[in-house]
């Protein structure tokens, strides 16, 4: 299994939690599923979108922590705070692993709707969640190959 004994971060935003919430339970689920303890999860809830990444660059920066999984959710609303925000969201995240040199997994939804953010969160079928708890397990098996 990919995960056993990894340990992995994760940074759930508050902000439209009606969506986060479906995000992280596929997260945790795929996680378990593929061998990570529950015990070796650390999962950090922050208030909104562009505070995942300070708290993501201090659990990457952690050595008992191996990869960091950001999600949220944006909504475009009707002005132009939804670029900001995405953008400040997209940057911090990036930046956190570069800094980091740990795999910082982008979970983040940018929608334009309730319901494309409720399409990419599905408890059966597409879920950006899971997706991201996929994606952390590759990069750490990628990044320990390049060590």
């Amino acid at each position: 299994m990919k995960g056993r004994g990894k340990r992995i971060g994760i940074v759930v935003s508050r902000f439209n939690d009606f969506v986060t919430k479906r995000l992280l339970k596929a997260c945790l689920e795929e996680l378990k599923r593929q061998g990570v303890k529950t015990s070796n999860i650390t999962v950090v809830w922050v208030s909104g979108s562009l505070e995942l990444a300070v708290v993501a660059l201090k659990l990457a920066r952690k050595r008992n922590i191996d990869a960091v999984i950001c999600l949220g959710v944006i909504i475009r609303g009707e002005t132009f705070h939804f670029e900001l925000v995405a953008y400040g969201t997209t940057m911090g995240i990036v930046q956190a692993s570069l800094l980091s040199g740990k795999p910082v997994v982008f979970g983040v939804l940018s929608t334009d709707t309730v319901a494309q953010a409720y399409k990419r969160s599905q408890a059966r079928g597409v879920n950006k969640g899971r997706d991201a708890a996929r994606s952390a397990l590759e990069m750490i098996g990628v990044m320990s190959i390049l060590k």
